[in-house]
Formats: C-alpha cells, structure tokens, sequence
C-alpha cells in the first residue's frame, strides 16, 4: 500500500487542539452530509495493526462491486460480431451486452436445435 501524506497540518497547541474537538460532529453537532458519508465507509480495526487493515480494505467492496460468484454462470468467450449489431446494442446504453445476451437467449429458445452437443 503507498503511503499518502495527509495535507492537512495537526494542530501545534492545546487550544488549537481544543477548537479542532470542539467543531468536531459528537454530541453538541450533528455531522454534516460528507462527514456522514465518511463515517460510514470508515473501516474501524481494533488491534491487529498494519495487516488486518489491509485484510479489512480487502474484504470491503465499494458500492456497486460484486464479488466472486460462487459458481459462475457465464463463459467467457471472443466473438466477432458485425458493426451494426454492435452499434445497435452499444447505442441502448449501459448493460447493452446483457440485453445482447437475452436477444441470443430469446433466439434459442424459439429455435430449438436438432443436437444436444452444448459446445
């Protein structure tokens, strides 16, 4: 992991120090919106130093992440397909190979085939 310095200097004297709690969110504030947002994607470790940070980044996803399936359900594979079926699906937008996807699935289904080789 690299290490990033903090641009922020700490505070040099008690009372600085005191005005840095005082406007911290607790009980006397509430925090505000991005504060917020902070606190809940912190990632809280007790004990365990550097490692089991490292191990609790790992194990957090970030909203939206999958993780690994558990038995896959797709293959992957190179297909060449024709410009204008790429620019039709591309042009749907977001998620336009899983719509690509349910076309082929659409297709089979309403065209059975004479072989059950699955390959």
């Amino acid at each position: 992991m690299k290490s990033v310095a903090t641009p922020k200097k700490l505070p040099a004297t008690p009372a600085e120090w005191e005005r840095l709690i005082a406007a911290a969110p607790g009980k006397d504030r509430a925090p505000t919106p991005s504060e917020a947002l902070q606190m809940e994607q912190a990632i809280v470790v007790h004990g365990g130093g550097y490692a089991a940070v490292r191990d609790a980044m790992a194990k957090k996803r970030m909203r939206g992440e999958r993780g690994p399936q558990a038995t896959p359900t797709k293959k992957l594979v190179s297909v060449r397909y024709s410009p204008e079926v790429l620019q039709y699906f591309k042009a749907t937008g977001a998620g336009w190979q899983t719509r690509m996807n349910e076309a082929l699935l659409e297709w089979v289904h309403t065209h059975p085939s004479n072989s059950a080789s699955g390959t």
